[in-house]
């Protein structure tokens, strides 16, 4: 079955970097587009980045362009998701899933993963 499994979380201060990985397995990975979400306190779950199968396109959102970097590696079934110059607003449970449709517009496939806290400090 599709399992993925993210690790990485940890508190950082305002400022700091992190790197997410995502560890897949139960499917074909290099078949399928990956992306990240997050889910604040009291928030819906958004999209965070997104990477298509191949890593020949890559999205963001608005919020976390210029400073979050997705990738993957295929030869290792795993996902990343490195983050730089973190600010309080990132605090959020972040998440990787299998999605269907263009990086663009995103849909993401069940199951999630259990996810990965990050709080940054201000």
């Amino acid at each position: 079955q599709v399992q993925l499994v993210e690790s990485g979380g940890a508190l950082v201060h305002f400022g700091g970097s992190l790197r997410l990985s995502c560890a897949a397995s139960g499917f074909t990975f290099n078949l399928y587009s990956m992306a990240w979400y997050r889910q604040a306190p009291g928030k819906e779950r958004e999209l965070v980045a997104a990477i298509s199968s191949r890593s020949v396109m890559t999205n963001y959102a608005g919020s976390v362009k210029g400073r979050f970097t997705i990738s993957r590696d295929n030869a290792d079934n795993t996902v990343y998701l490195q983050m730089n110059s973190l600010k309080p607003e990132d605090t959020a449970v972040y998440l990787c899933t299998r999605i269907s449709g263009t990086v663009d517009k995103a849909v993401p496939l069940a199951p999630w993963g259990q996810g990965t806290q990050v709080t940054v400090s201000s």
